[in-house]
């Protein structure tokens, strides 16, 4: 192992570290899949995967290392716009009353217009391996602009609001500065009641949402991301990790709080982006880790690890980058504590991460591969 310090500021000090003892390795060996881009549990006690085909499938199967099959769980590939490269299938979130009402919510692009679609569907009571597309109850829809950045992830968080991540709106620059705009659900995360509905919406807006009340839009809950990819909540702290894929330079880690502004397009992690130079940071909240495009160009956002299998990594947040194929672990105690180590150089492209019920976790390459962590001497 080697370690070098590198000095990001006169305030706090970052170690970045290299790990040997880790690789990646197929989980399930007799299965394969096209474009993964999401894996979830249902959390409902069955030990069952489900896993996201970005064309417009779910296929779920047993949590085992010998399955030889998988099931169709549910197929909108008829309403699902899947033409750009980061378009399709996204998200998928289960209801945390899924064991009971059966709801599971998407995120998916569609066309005429381009948009984005959070939609809520239900299983078949007669058979939990399949969710009627009949059913489908569109919660919340808005324009997307460009084929590029549209997010993704949708979470329950702790307090059973949906948390929604939402890109810049694409192309280069974020031209029409959607995510400093709070009239715009662009460059967000946003945070919805489904629970509940208000002016004719299929959702409420949380009373504590930081814009409830303001005459901006009161689904935001921070602003000032350019495509956050994936997010995921520690189960023990309650943070909110966010992977937000950078422009040119950098790639940012960042921990999402009620009404910040992480600064897109004013910045592009520490650096001033737009103006390129002297730009005013005033009210902006920096990432919490950042690498430049010597390591990779699209960070994947991962999980918070808290397994057993790997009783080193507990704690730590592992995440990795879609084009070089590293995983890492950052080790964050604060600004002024934060080591970043790099666990595993795979020649993949990491699309998602994803968890099982016994918060194990797994690895989604874009190969049609899943793949789980294994310790090598």
């Amino acid at each position: 192992m080697f370690v070098f310090i590198a000095l990001v500021s006169c305030e706090s000090v970052q170690t970045v570290t290299q790990e040997t003892g880790y690789d990646i390795t197929p989980a399930f060996p007799g299965l394969s899949f096209s474009r993964p881009v999401d894996l979830q549990n249902a959390n409902d006690g069955t030990d069952r995967l489900f896993v996201v085909e970005q064309a417009g499938r779910i296929l779920v199967f047993q949590n085992s290392s010998v399955v030889s099959s998988s099931k169709t769980f549910l197929d909108i590939q008829d309403r699902v716009n899947d033409v750009g490269g980061e378009e399709g299938l996204l998200g998928l979130a289960f209801h945390p009353d899924y064991a009971s009402n059966g709801f599971l919510y998407v995120n998916y692009t569609a066309q005429s217009p381009r948009r984005t679609v959070i939609s809520r569907f239900s299983t078949d009571p007669a058979n939990p391996d399949s969710a009627d597309p009949a059913t489908e109850l569109i919660v919340l829809q808005f324009d997307q602009p460009f084929t590029n950045h549209n997010g993704g992830q949708l979470s329950f968080g702790p307090e059973g609001y949906l948390y929604i991540a939402t890109g810049d709106g694409g192309s280069g620059g974020d031209p029409q500065n959607n995510a400093q705009n709070l009239n715009s659900l662009l460059g967000k995360i946003l945070r919805i009641d489904v629970y509940s509905s208000s002016s004719g919406m299929n959702y409420g807006i949380p009373p504590d949402n930081p814009f409830t009340g303001t005459g901006f839009r009161e689904e935001i809950y921070a602003y000032g991301l350019r495509n956050p990819w994936r997010f995921s909540f520690d189960p023990v702290t309650n943070a909110l990790w966010t992977g937000d894929v950078g422009q040119d330079t950098k790639e940012e880690i960042d921990i999402i709080e009620r009404g910040r502004n992480y600064g897109w397009r004013i910045m592009e992690g520490s650096l001033c982006f737009n103006p390129p130079a002297a730009c005013d940071t005033s009210g902006l909240t920096l990432p919490v880790w950042e690498y430049g495009h010597d390591l990779g160009e699209s960070v994947t956002g991962g999980f918070v690890y808290r397994g057993s299998d790997l009783p080193s990594l507990v704690g730590s947040y592992i995440y990795g980058d879609y084009s070089s194929g590293r995983i890492w672990m950052l080790q964050y105690g604060g600004v002024q504590f934060v080591t970043n180590t790099l666990l595993v150089d795979a020649s993949i492209n990491i699309s998602s991460f994803g968890i099982d019920e016994d918060s194990e976790l797994y690895v989604c390459g874009y190969d049609g591969v899943i793949y789980k962590f294994i310790v090598v001497v």
